[in-house]
């Protein structure tokens, strides 16, 4: 019997999604700490080093986002109806949205001009909540095509520019950037909608994998995870279709290979999303077998994401200003705006953000595991 049948935790799913929040505060270090100003994608003047510290954190918004689907399943595999889980996803999402715009937006400026609105990730998980809590009253397979079509059939709209009110609204579903509203207002556009709600809608379809035999379970994840590896080389091996950025030889067969692996977030392509979704899903098994210690800590991390995320954003801006007063005379230190430090500072300071919030996420761990709290599980 499997273990979501048991009514316990899926331990992979927890250690996956602790890495990825791991991973994940290494590209914000970066963003407050670098002294790189380019895009660290950008091979004409980033090292290898500076393109892997950014593509590792590829990763983890579609891992999040994708196993948040999972989990919403199986969560009505804890007692839950579609009714109450409807509603669980509706509420949460809208809290995350909320969220976003106030203590997460504060974390990020350290300051309360709302000039201008930034939506990340938080935003995206938010709606894609939203519209989940509406799309899991349709059968499974229906949702499932849903999905499918927003992250195989996307890249075919990236031509696509409406005008109008219209264009507005393509805007926050499809295109990264600023709307301008008011009197030199702007919202700033980082996570458009689509194909994120397709990721999660699958991903609450991938989640019924998890009721299935161990063995039945693994070989399902090793056919989906090394399915999307392969359909990721042969579609980017001739350009075909997939990324709006082809790829092209490089003067080193490592930069070569960097350029290959080169894709598109902002939005999602579909071969970012079969570079990052197929290795993870391949790890799942690999994870569910892992019972060692540092799985137990990547699992403190994995069971309290929203607060580690909300935490981590503060401890790093903090000690940039920190920092700042020490090296910089006081100048002011935001993202991607800094004087900054070479990359072994980067990678330090990354170290020393997740050492210190072990304790405050095992301590929350045991808080919530302890209590039953209905607004625990928003947090």
């Amino acid at each position: 019997m499997s273990s979501a049948n048991t009514g316990n935790r899926i331990n992979s799913i927890d250690i996956l999604r602790g890495i990825v929040m791991v991973i994940m505060a290494l590209d914000h270090v970066r963003d407050f700490f670098s002294d790189y100003q380019g895009d660290p994608t950008d091979l004409q003047h980033a090292t290898t080093l500076m393109f892997f510290t950014r593509f590792i954190t590829h990763y983890c918004a579609p891992v999040f986002i994708f196993l948040s689907g999972a989990s919403a399943f199986l969560s009505m595999g804890k007692g839950r109806t579609v009714q109450q889980e409807s509603f669980r996803l509706l509420t949460r999402g809208f809290w995350l949205i909320l969220v976003e715009v106030t203590i997460v937006r504060l974390g990020w400026t350290f300051n309360v001009d709302y000039s201008l609105i930034i939506l990340q990730v938080i935003w995206a998980i938010g709606v894609s909540m939203v519209v989940l809590s509406l799309l899991i009253y349709l059968p499974r397979l229906a949702i499932l095509f849903i999905g499918l079509i927003m992250i195989f059939g996307h890249d075919l709209l990236d031509n696509l520019h409406p005008t109008g009110a219209a264009g507005l609204f393509w805007q926050f579903l499809h295109i990264q950037g600023p709307v301008h509203y008011g009197h030199n207002d702007t919202i700033f556009i980082i996570y458009p909608l689509i194909p994120w709600i397709g990721v999660m809608a699958t991903g609450y379809c991938f989640g019924s994998l998890f009721r299935l035999p161990h063995a039945q379970r693994f070989r399902w994840q090793y056919i989906i995870g090394i399915g999307s590896i392969l359909l990721f080389i042969a579609l980017r091996l001739g350009n075909f279709y997939g990324d709006p950025s082809p790829w092209h030889s490089q003067a080193a067969w490592w930069r070569s290979i960097l350029s290959f692996i080169n894709v598109s977030k902002y939005p999602p392509s579909l071969l970012y999303l079969l570079i990052t979704l197929g290795p993870a899903i391949t790890l799942l098994p690999l994870l569910e077998k892992s019972t060692g210690s540092v799985s137990k800590i990547f699992t403190v991390y994995g069971r309290v994401p929203m607060f580690y995320y909300i935490l981590h954003i503060y401890l790093i801006h903090g000690l940039a200003i920190i920092s700042s007063s020490i090296f910089f005379h006081g100048a002011t230190i935001s993202p991607f705006s800094h004087p900054g430090f070479p990359l072994w500072v980067v990678y330090a300071v990354w170290l020393l953000v997740v050492s210190l919030l072990y304790l405050p996420c095992r301590w929350f761990m045991g808080i919530k595991k302890s209590h039953r709290n209905w607004w625990l599980s928003y947090l």
